[in-house]
This record gives structure tokens, C-alpha cells and sequence, in this order.
């Protein structure tokens, strides 16, 4: 919707609105007229109540969580109380003089005594409501949004933990980056502590003995086998495919050996490429 259709949007509202309250004045200020107000009091007696609607909405479509809740109440009981005091006023034909004197807005007792209590007491709770809402209002603070830097690291983040593969750190503006050299991956046989040192980084809590039922009766892979299936697996993967998620659920191993693989895989093909540049 473009700035000409939502500006004619907003001024047919303020008609409608305007009228609306044009109408509403006249029975609301009857009403105060018949509880004992005087002339100057009755015609203000409907700005306080259709006006303190008016600044609930608004505070509505500032605020949020509770306190934009508040407001709505706030809204939803002043705009059912003038409807009462307007149901009350198209029910009782004197209020429709033209000099209106103290009278009973009910014939039964309780009922009367409630309609003047509700009367009496709107404009005390637009006095209480009222700065509440503008205190909600001048207190409030809006949620501050990630910048565009802020959302793209959020985003590569998250793409690349759901890859299995360790999260990277971008770097911030003006910060040099290390550019030392890159420290080459040794073969997996050679480094069999490594594998074991993955394993048991984090401690293990005792939990008693394990049901027969529950060990796992495949055999335990060592290195060289795991690297001899992926080996053939991985032959015609381009090194771009050679992900730690995608060797995990191509050999079923466990995320750490799956990283180690990966790393051995790639400096393999690494000096493949060498030896085929100086050969």
C-alpha cells in the first residue's frame, strides 16, 4: 500500500472517528447533567471518557508484552462503560430535554445507584489510568535491532552448526586477521593419541553396569579401517563435499573421529595434487 491510500486510510478513520464521538458527546453529556454536573463539567464529562479511549489506543500501538496489554484493557473497559452510559441515555426519554436537572438514571435502586456510581467514577479513573499510560508510554523503550553485521554472523553461525562443523568466529572491522601459515595435517596412523585424546574430553559421569541388551554388538573400528572406508567412500567426492557431518553419516562414527578423518582425507588429496604439480 503506498503513502496516498494509507494518508486517505488514516483521514476516513479520523471522520469516522470524529463522528462517532459527535454522537457519543451528546448522551454522555446528558448523563452528566443528570448526575448533578454542572453546564461546564457536562460538556467536558465526554472528553474524558471517549478521550481517554483515544489515548489507550495509542498507547497500545506503542507499548508491548504487558504493558500493551494494560492498554487494551484500559480501552476495553472505558468503551464498555460509555456504551452502558449510552444504552442509559437512549433508554430514559428525559434525558432528552432540553434543561435536564438532576434524575434517576434507573428505577430500581441498586441499578440506579450503580450507573451513578460507574458515571461518577470514569472521569477519578481517567485521572489514574491516564498517567499511567503516558508514564508506561515515556519509559518505554523500543527493542533495539542486530545490525546487518550482527544478523550475517548469526546467520553463518547457525548454517554452519547445523553442517557439524565448528563454529567460526568472523572477524571485526579493522582487526587484522592472522595470516600465519596453515600447520599441515599428519596422516591418522601417525597420531593415534590424538584420536584417544577426542575421546575423552569430556569426563564421562559413572552410571552403573550397562544391560546385555543395550551394548552394541557391531565391532570396534580402529583408525586405519576408518580411514580405509573412507578412503573408498569419499574416491569421488570433490574436496568441497569432504565435510565432517558428511564423512560422520557416511562412516557412522562419532563427530570428533569423523573431524580427524576429514583433516587426514584433505591433506592426502593435498599431496596427491602436489606430487602430480612437481611430477
Amino acid at each position: 500500500m503506498n503513502r496516498k491510500a494509507k494518508a486517505a486510510l488514516v483521514l476516513a478513520l479520523v471522520l469516522v472517528v470524529g463522528m462517532a464521538f459527535r454522537v457519543s458527546w451528546n448522551a454522555l453529556r446528558d448523563v452528566a447533567r443528570a448526575i448533578g454536573a454542572d453546564g461546564t463539567a457536562a460538556t467536558l464529562y465526554p472528553f474524558v471518557v471517549d478521550g481517554l479511549m483515544a489515548l489507550a489506543l495509542v498507547a497500545a500501538l506503542v507499548l508491548t508484552d504487558e504493558a500493551r496489554r494494560f492498554a487494551l484493557r484500559v480501552l476495553a473497559a472505558y468503551t464498555l462503560a460509555s456504551l452502558v452510559l449510552n444504552y442509559v441515555h437512549g433508554l430514559l426519554p428525559e434525558l432528552h430535554a432540553e434543561s435536564i436537572d438532576w434524575t434517576r438514571l434507573a428505577d430500581w435502586d441498586p441499578a440506579n445507584w450503580a450507573l451513578v456510581l460507574l458515571a461518577t467514577s470514569l472521569p477519578v479513573g481517567s485521572i489514574y489510568f491516564g498517567s499511567d499510560l503516558v508514564a508506561k508510554v515515556l519509559h518505554h523503550k523500543p527493542p533495539i535491532e542486530p545490525t546487518a553485521q550482527e544478523s550475517a554472523q548469526v546467520i553463518t553461525n547457525r548454517s554452519t552448526s547445523e553442517q557439524g562443523e565448528p563454529m567460526v568466529e568472523l572477524p571485526e572491522p579493522g582487526r587484522e586477521v592472522d595470516s600465519s601459515p596453515t600447520v599441515p595435517v599428519e596422516a591418522i596412523e601417525a597420531r593415534p593419541q590424538l584420536v584417544a585424546a577426542a575421546e575423552s574430553t569430556r569426563p564421562r559421569r559413572a552410571t552403573g553396569r550397562v544391560p546385555a541388551a543395550a551394548r552394541s554388538t557391531r565391532p570396534t573400528r580402529t583408525d586405519a579401517e576408518l580411514l580405509g572406508e573412507a578412503r573408498s567412500l569419499t574416491e569421488s567426492w570433490p574436496v568441497e563435499k569432504l565435510t565432517g557431518e558428511g564423512i560422520r553419516k557416511a562412516l557412522r562414527t562419532s563427530p570428533a573421529k569423523a573431524r580427524i578423518v576429514r583433516e587426514a582425507l584433505k591433506a592426502e588429496r593435498e599431496r596427491d595434487e602436489a606430487a602430480a604439480v612437481a611430477g
